[in-house]
């Protein structure tokens, strides 16, 4: 679904269909081959105009207009806020309000931005089987799976769609974005939750155990800080009662050289950042993990981390080089800028130093009743 609404002062460059008219994109949208830009290794996508929708939640409340999206939606300043209620950029219920306007409960908030989606890597979504009902493929480090945050089409269901005119399309389970390996994607909800069995491989930093390991702690994911922690909770409080949820993950050394060790982990429960919270819980982080490396709970094998960080390793790199063909470099796009937009005259959104490297962390395979599907170790896999 498209809207078109008539912009105060002008309208902002390319997606105007008529002078002071901007074509507004909305989630029911479907990304299109032309959307995307190759520039450099990297895939971006050609800033467009949409329509972000939300209803005022109980605890928004109260608050003014302004406040509101100062205080929940800190990635742009508070002066660009008032500037979008002012000219109708921000409306409430469809209609223009002042700056002044307290939110009630449940109402129909919409923010018109000119979206700016950080990139990804070039390389291709490859297909590795198809199936009338599912299609697996290869997950790179740096997609992520569906839509979310700052990505809408830069994803695998996005690229899906757009270039093999894939949908509707239902991942089984999401990978984290840093994550690649095999990931299973349905064409209809036909594979029931609860019998799907997944494993991964890591590489972590020590020498892991010999003998299996489960580790049953539950976890608390923080959206804010996009993180999660593991929490040993009192197993004689109601569970009802706890922020945190029931995980368990059950993890068995492949093999080791002292310093670093490549293991086996199975997800028995499917929480956020699971395998990478379990992990550094017991003292045996994903070796190339900066956001739990910084926690670490021992001092386990110091040198070898900053010899992973030095080494700069990718699994971008690392993974099977099945039809991952880089998509061909385009001559110098030009793509439509917004006077209003707080990330124009880029094509990547602020913030975003493309500096994120894929975890050694790596979905191998899946399994239900009657099905199996795997997926070749990556290179880094290997400690020789």
């Amino acid at each position: 679904m498209k809207r078109k609404r008539k912009e105060e002062g002008g309208g902002g460059g390319g997606g105007a269909s008529e002078e002071g008219e901007v074509v507004w994109q909305t989630p029911l949208n479907p990304p299109e081959r032309q959307d995307y830009i190759f520039r450099e290794g990297r895939r971006y996508v050609a800033p467009y105009h949409f329509e972000f929708i939300s209803h005022v939640k109980s605890r928004w409340a109260g608050k003014t207009i302004v406040d509101l999206f100062a205080h929940e939606f800190k990635g742009r300043p508070y002066e660009y806020y008032v500037s979008a209620v002012e000219c109708g950029r921000i409306q409430v219920g469809g209609r223009v309000v002042p700056v002044s306007y307290i939110v009630k409960s449940s109402e129909k908030i919409s923010h018109f931005v000119h979206r700016h989606e950080p990139p990804v890597t070039s390389h291709g979504v490859s297909i590795l089987q198809k199936e009338p009902d599912v299609v697996t493929v290869c997950k790179l480090a740096s997609i992520p799976v569906h839509p979310c945050g700052q990505y809408h089409k830069n994803t695998v269901v996005g690229i899906l769609q757009a270039e093999h005119g894939l949908a509707p399309l239902f991942p089984v389970h999401r990978l984290d974005c840093l994550v690649s390996g095999l990931l299973l994607v349905i064409l209809r909800k036909r594979i029931e939750g609860g019998l799907v069995q997944k494993q991964y491989i890591a590489m972590v930093v020590g020498e892991f155990p010999e003998n299996e390991l489960e580790v049953n702690v539950n976890i608390n994911y923080d959206a804010r800080e996009g993180r999660s922690t593991a929490e040993a909770g009192d197993p004689t409080c109601d569970t009802a009662l706890l922020k945190e949820k029931a995980a368990c993950t059950k993890f068995t050394r492949i093999s080791t050289n002292g310093t670093h060790s490549i293991i086996l982990c199975e997800p028995v429960t499917g929480r956020t950042h699971q395998i990478r919270v379990h992990l550094q819980f017991s003292g045996y982080p994903i070796a190339n993990d900066m956001l739990y490396l910084l926690e670490q709970r021992t001092n386990r094998s110091a040198e070898g981390v900053v010899a992973d960080k030095a080494a700069g390793l990718s699994s971008e790199s690392s993974v099977s080089d099945i039809g991952q063909n880089d998509k061909e470099e385009e001559p110098c796009i030009e793509f439509s800028t917004d006077p209003v937009c707080t990330n124009c005259p880029n094509l990547a959104p602020k913030g975003y130093d493309g500096s994120e490297e894929g975890l050694w962390l790596h979905c191998v395979r899946y399994s239900g009743p009657g099905w199996v599907y795997e997926f070749p170790y990556p290179d880094w896999a290997s400690l020789a």
